[in-house]
């Protein structure tokens, strides 16, 4: 990995929340992602199952961790299943862990290699009378692809379908949604990385650079910071792209007098950053996309200010509307009969601010966390509000990621990163 290694004692606080939460007699597998094929002997880049991950520190293919706590044998109580290295797989794949580097990692003593899986699992499902098996139930999830998680649901059931069966998911989006402070502080990393790859480009663009250009010049900025690269597929938007919500073709010229919006940043040990920022093509903002530009500012400022413990979220973003509308009305996007007509559904600021405004981030960028129960101290947060015209041939959208505080505003993981006009101009013209 690229990272520096991490503190295993979060891993071993993470499962001691965990298991605290686990009924009597109960057993919690997590397995690691798949490494998924394109075509012939192609394959797409591993990447971790954030929960094993979560939970272990183990950023291996071909990984399990057996939770058991009231195991009847201490060395039964937290277990590691790793693809057995040598020196063939040494020659062509790389070294993997040994179970002395497991440990080391992760803080787990018991370490077997993948082969004993189910002989082990047989004589702890014993012991036990429920097993914990870890669905997807995020908001947002849609999937198609059967996971490796998915597979060994199935044999597990047919194999053991006298256990009860309870689930890991709703205990892991409250556990993860509030970070422990090694988790801020690598986040933190990932938003200063970002913040390189920003500074990085504001003094590279210019009038008809191709948009693949700039996407090229934030991925060399990360990775040169130990980085993997991009937290998500990256947004370089110019000119109407922006309007497109998740345009991510980057294939365009910037032409003279656009505006270009950024939504890219970078992750680290596998946790992520979200930036969005809109420059100029030119170096300079017209006094029409100024106007728009600190319009959506202050309803970022303002937002910000609403993110704290107790708050929300369906009630949160209301509030937003009602600032959005008024700076809407500002700038003669809406008038007073469009707010005073308004659908309740779909309020009139809805035609130029469509999606939402905050969204948890952590290990994965729309990161877990349940938005029908109140905001908590350490929860991480994007604010990114927008305004977008098509008519005009310009969006705007700003974002950061903020950490709420027990008390007071919300701390701005990207307070460093130009924001201002006349920053990114004078740095855009330096």
């Amino acid at each position: 990995m690229k990272y520096h290694q991490i503190d295993r004692n979060l891993f071993i606080k993470n499962r001691s929340k965990f298991t605290a939460q686990m009924k009597p007699k109960s057993v919690a597998i997590f397995n690691s992602n798949d490494i998924y094929p394109v075509s012939a002997d192609s394959t797409l880049p591993f990447a971790q199952h954030r929960d094993i991950f979560y939970l272990s520190g183990i950023d291996q293919e071909e990984s399990i961790l057996l939770l058991f706590p009231d195991a009847p044998y201490e060395h039964q109580k937290e277990i590691l299943f790793l693809k057995e290295t040598s020196e063939l797989i040494a020659i062509w794949e790389g070294a993997k862990l040994t179970k002395e580097e497991a440990f080391a990692v992760s803080g787990i003593k018991t370490v077997h290699w993948l082969q004993d899986f189910e002989k082990v699992l047989a004589e702890l499902m014993s012991y036990s009378e429920t097993i914990y098996i870890n669905t997807n139930e995020h908001y947002r999830a849609a999937i198609e692809t059967e996971t490796r998680e998915a597979r060994f649901v199935k044999w597990w059931k047919e194999k053991y379908p006298a256990h009860a069966v309870a689930k890991s998911n709703p205990i892991l989006q409250r556990l993860r949604s509030v970070k422990e402070s090694e988790e801020l502080d690598l986040i933190q990393h990932a938003c200063n990385i970002t913040e390189k790859g920003f500074r990085r480009i504001l003094s590279f663009v210019k009038p008809n650079v191709m948009e693949y250009e700039i996407e090229a010049e934030f991925i060399h900025e990360f990775i040169r910071n130990r980085s993997k690269g991009f937290a998500y597929t990256p947004i370089i938007a110019s000119g109407n792209n922006a309007n497109v919500l998740h345009y991510i073709e980057n294939n365009k010229q910037c032409k003279e007098g656009d505006l270009i919006l950024l939504d890219v940043a970078a992750e680290y040990a596998n946790y992520s950053s979200d930036l969005t920022r809109t420059i100029p093509v030119s170096g300079r903002f017209t006094e029409r996309q100024k106007a728009v530009y600190n319009a959506v500012l202050r309803v970022k400022n303002e937002a910000t200010k609403m993110l704290t413990p107790g708050t929300l979220w369906k009630q949160y973003q209301t509030e937003v509307g009602k600032i959005m509308s008024s700076e809407l009305l500002g700038l003669g996007l809406l008038d007073k009969a469009d707010v005073q007509n308004e659908n309740p559904d779909w309020p009139a600021y809805k035609k130029y601010f469509m999606h939402g405004t905050s969204h948890h981030m952590g290990l994965d960028t729309h990161d877990y966390g349940l938005l029908h129960e109140p905001m908590q101290a350490n929860m991480v947060f994007t604010v990114e509000p927008g305004i977008y015209i098509p008519e005009e041939g310009f969006g705007i959208r700003i974002e950061d990621n903020v950490v709420i505080q027990e008390k007071g505003e919300a701390f701005n993981l990207m307070k460093n990163i130009p924001i201002e006009v006349e920053e990114i101009e004078s740095l855009m013209n330096s």
